[in-house]
């Protein structure tokens, strides 16, 4: 416990425990303790203004109904202050927060949010608290959240039945990807009797079964002070923070009689093996397309020391190519590539590793498993070169200190990290002060039968493992679809005719109750007198380093340096343009500057945090069609590696190697099944780039390297690689691209903590002084696409839909982007979460304007259904022009793209971002003059831009969908295209 003079002030409702600083991260963890029901807050003091919170309680599911989720969409549908009913999407949009969102794990359920903003906090605290304790858990809500039975013609009891919910759809979305169907499968044998058997997200053949009787005292339960755990991080001081839990939540409960806690699953006498299926629609030929995976459940997740040797064995087997379990898993023939679930999960109470391929088939599971074994057992009698292991911790130590935080708030990282020793008993100030334990691995590395040892006992002698054969069924979609079919008939052939009406009366209540304006008033709000005068951004100082002109950026960084090498995209042919993503997927996995790949990978592990490459092509900021495209490479390290990062980015950029041509063929086979599992996951996003595709130079681009159309290619470009000649090739197709832009002119992007710039930029200078000058060269032209709209169904395995729907609109700059920003937000908020999600039971839709494609775009995730939802999307418009709409609906709009605008990321995130945006015209100036703009927009100008661009005429549509679902569906005049 740390002196009493060190003792911060508390709420007399808590009693301090204890302060634990940790210097690497420059933060300090305090611990307190809720004196009536014990709950613990653990605060996270930093010099942050991104102040971020997060309430957990310990769920522990007993069955695969999804209650755990359910519940945590459900508890956000309303509550005891704030009786309206959809308060979390409410607050969305009447908040400047960097995060909002709950997640629902295997064995907890969170509610966390972050901002920048005192009262927006303020605000978004009291709409938790009360959501998370004190929620109403309506009927209505459960059946629109969770499931219910309808009639497909909802006043027709006549018609069919069908299961609508939204968490429902979702899971079907969920459980259409391979590789969470072979996690789900893999943990159901790993834990045979605890809490992770199960599904916590929720089967779609069970979540029928839950009722909302279940659902409620499920919450009594679990959703309880002494089952809960209070994380804050940031600026504000702890006692205020539990002033307001104490007020607002936790003054009323008493302790509970009882502890949720998750046991130790019963381990196994002997391993086991096991088998399940996939669904794989609309193909045959199952052959090379299935999973075998082998899963050893290792120590305890709440001690930080098992868990940082568990991490450094993973580390030392699969980090790179060079690793010895890696290695041998990308060069058999047994598969096409290592498994997606490859590598350690930490965050259940008994950790799980996990290796194996994908790309195989069920007769080569026993040699499969031998591999690995084999490899372990090799590991354990010959042990590693201990550079190797060295590299491990570097790259703990570089995790460790990095300052993350660009897609997901820095503080909630913390957060989430100090989260499962917190919920399984450990202590999260351990979780995350390592250095010590760092100190103590560093030590028994030394010992060349550390890592020996650590394989025989975690692994090779460990008798809990499981090996799963997972397999393609091209008939399991029909197969569920038909049981689901079948369970519907039973239901409706039992029910008399009072049972119809009240299917018909719940659907028709529903319906009232999702059409109704609560009054928001009730609501705390932030309005436009709350937002931040000016738009931080910051500024680099510009030179030349031997002549190649270089941006420095001083930046906070905590002891990292980030690095890149921004090349003028030179012309390129359609087959090299086409080649571009694999380059930039190749470059860094290849060897370079006379090393092979293993030699390089090994080195990279030991000096860098990562080496990657880049292709970005946007318009200018008033003319779309003129074009600019950069080619980058970059990395970081630590600074006192800043001069191998500096010589290894020279290197891999001047002498990569293409003549390896098996591992050429590996990359390959590698980030086709990456991208084909990309689709289920990312539906919605693939679908708006393909309706985009047509609308602008850089919206083609996006859609040929990295939308549907790019994982076609690379599809074909995957089947005609087994032949020697064609691989060959792709070789030299490779070494032409690498070669032409070794020749463009290119310029330097710095950025490290400022007194280490002048050591930087010498040793930038030598490693890249000895090049040949990049000349002038004729610039980058995308290739022109067809000018007629398009309508495309691209067909894949899925249950669920994703739509997409898109208009030809304006560049950056023009006037009327300001305005259609702000119309997103606007349709999003007031028509399409309604109409897509709560009537519609998609898990979500949408609006956006992308300023850079020059396109407006409509989009639903996991969709239950297609017809209707573009039908949806023409509504949305119509509503939009003919109806009156209340000014606080606008402003709401307009707070949700300021509130993007100011996001803050990461320290290198933020210099990265300014950088690249300057260098396509998005200067400070150019960003803050759309920013005013966004203020400015009224609801004539919604009513405008919505007239002038959104017309039927110029609609471009784009849905991802399966043949199955299709064939039920009206002529949509979709040209239909396999994927």
């Amino acid at each position: 416990m740390s002196d009493s003079a060190s003792r911060p002030q508390t709420d007399p409702a808590f009693e301090w425990i204890r302060n634990t600083p940790v210097v690497s991260m420059n933060v300090e963890v305090q611990e307190y303790r809720h004196k009536a029901t014990g709950a613990p807050h653990y605060h996270i003091a930093a010099n942050d203004d991104q102040n971020t919170f997060l309430v957990a309680f310990r769920t522990v599911p007993r069955d695969s109904s999804g209650v755990a989720h359910i519940l945590e969409h459900t508890a956000l549908c309303g509550s005891r202050r704030y009786p309206v009913r959809d308060p979390f999407f409410m607050m969305t949009r009447r908040s400047l927060n960097t995060f909002m969102n709950a997640f629902t794990a295997s064995d907890w359920t969170a509610y966390p949010f972050a901002s920048r903003n005192r009262k927006d906090y303020d605000n978004l605290l009291s709409v938790y608290l009360d959501a998370a304790f004190h929620p109403t858990l309506d009927p209505l809500d459960f059946a629109q959240e969770g499931h219910r039975v309808e009639f497909a013609e909802p006043d027709n009891a006549e018609s069919e039945l069908v299961f609508k919910g939204v968490v429902f759809n979702e899971m079907k979305g969920a459980m259409s990807s391979p590789v969470s169907t072979l996690y789900q499968t893999l943990t159901e044998h790993l834990f045979p009797t605890i809490t992770y058997h199960y599904n916590s997200g929720g089967d779609p053949a069970h979540i029928p079964d839950l009722t909302h009787e279940q659902l409620k005292a499920f919450h009594a339960r679990h959703y309880h002070p002494s089952n809960a755990i209070f994380l804050t991080y940031g600026e504000i001081p702890a006692h205020e923070l539990q002033a307001r839990f104490q007020e607002q939540a936790l003054a009323e409960f008493e302790p509970l009689e009882y502890e949720i806690r998750v046991p130790d699953e019963k381990r196994y006498d002997a391993p086991v093996a096991a088998s399940g299926h996939y669904a794989l629609d609309g193909e045959t030929d199952t052959h090379d397309r299935t999973h075998i995976v082998i899963g050893w459940l290792l120590g305890r997740s709440a001690d930080p020391k098992e868990v940082l040797k568990a991490h450094l064995l993973a580390g030392v087997l699969l980090d790179n190519g060079a690793s010895p379990l890696r290695k041998a898993l990308e060069t058999t023939e047994l598969g096409s590539a290592p498994s997606p679930l490859c590598g350690l999960q930490d965050s259940p109470r008994e950790m799980i590793f996990s290796a194996g391929v994908e790309g195989s088939n069920p007769e080569h599971a026993e040699a499969v498993e031998q591999l690995v074994l084999d490899t372990l057992k090799d590991v354990a009698e010959k042990g590693v070169d201990p550079a190797m292991v060295e590299a491990v911790l570097h790259q703990i130590e570089l995790q460790q200190r990095e300052i993350s935080g660009d897609g997901f708030p820095y503080g909630l990282q913390l957060i989430v990290h100090a989260l499962t020793p917190a919920i399984h008993g450990g202590d999260p100030a351990e979780a995350l002060n390592i250095d010590d334990v760092l100190l103590e691995l560093r030590e028994a590395i030394q010992d060349p039968e550390f890592i020996r040892s650590l394989a025989r006992e975690q692994l090779i002698d460990n008798r809990h493992r499981v090996r799963l054969v997972m397999e393609p069924d091209p008939e399991l979609s029909n197969k569920r679809a038909q049981a689901e079919a079948a369970r519907l008939a039973e239901i409706k052939a039992r029910m008399s005719e009072r049972e119809k009406r009240e299917v018909i009366e719940l659907a028709e209540a529903l319906n009232r109750r999702q059409s109704q304006q609560d009054d928001p008033d009730g609501l705390p709000k932030v309005g436009l007198e709350d937002i931040p005068a000016d738009l931080p951004i910051p500024e680099g100082e510009t030179g030349a380093i031997e002549g190649v002109p270089a941006t420095w950026f001083a930046r906070g960084t905590n002891g990292l340096f980030y690095q890149e090498v921004v090349v003028e995209l030179p012309e390129l042919d359609r087959e090299l343009s086409d080649l571009l993503p694999l380059f930039c997927d190749a470059l860094a996995e290849v060897g370079s500057g006379g090393r092979d790949y293993l030699e390089t990978q090994a080195l990279q592990a030991a000096v860098t945090g990562g080496i990657g490459a880049r292709a970005t092509v946007r318009g200018a900021v008033d003319n779309l069609n003129a074009t600019r495209g950069v080619f980058v490479v970059g990395g970081k390290s630590l600074t006192r590696n800043h001069d191998h990062l500096a010589g290894l980015l020279q290197e891999t950029f001047r002498s990569a190697r293409f003549d390896e041509l098996s591992r050429l063929r590996e990359l390959v086979a590698q980030e086709r099944l990456h991208q084909e599992q990309s689709v289920t996951g990312s539906g919605h996003a693939l679908a708006m780039v393909a309706a985009s595709s047509r609308l602008s130079p850089a919206a083609a681009l996006a859609h040929n390297w990295n939308g549907l159309a790019g994982i076609k290619r690379l599809k074909a470009l995957d089947d005609s690689l087994d032949d020697r000649a064609a691989l060959e090739g792709y070789a030299k197709r490779l070494s032409q691209l690498r070669d032409t832009l070794v020749q463009a002119p290119r310029e330097f992007l710095l950025i490290g903590e400022g007194d280490t710039r002048q050591a930087i930029e010498t040793a930038v200078g030598q490693h890249w002084g000895g090049l040949p000058a990049s000349g002038g060269n004729t610039p980058f032209t995308p290739p022109s696409s067809p000018a007629a709209p398009l309508a495309h169904a691209w067909t894949t395995s899925t249950q669920v839909n994703f739509c997409a729907r898109a208009y030809p609109t304006v560049a950056p700059e023009h006037p009327d982007a300001a305005a259609l920003l702000v119309l997103a937000g606007f349709l999003r908020n007031n028509f399409l979460h309604r109409a897509i999600r709560e009537q519609g039971g998609a898990y979500g839709g949408g609006a956006s304007f992308d300023p850079d494609a020059g396109a407006f775009r409509f989009f639903s995730y996991r969709d239950p259904r297609l017809a209707e939802t573009l039908n949806d999307f023409d509504r949305c418009i119509d509503w939009m022009v003919s109806e009156t709409h209340d000014w606080r609906l606008i402003e709401e709009a307009i707070l949700g793209v300021i509130s993007g605008i100011d996001k803050p990321g990461s320290p290198a995130g933020e210099a990265k971002k300014a950088f690249h945006a300057a260098l396509h015209g998005r200067t400070p100036e150019q960003r803050r003059r759309v920013r005013a703009r966004v203020l400015e927009v009224r609801e004539a100008d919604l009513k405008r831009v919505a007239e002038t661009y959104l017309k039927p005429e110029q609609a471009n549509t784009a849905v991802i969908t399966s043949s199955s679902i299709l064939a039920k569906e009206p002529d949509l005049g979709l040209d239909v295209i396999n994927l």
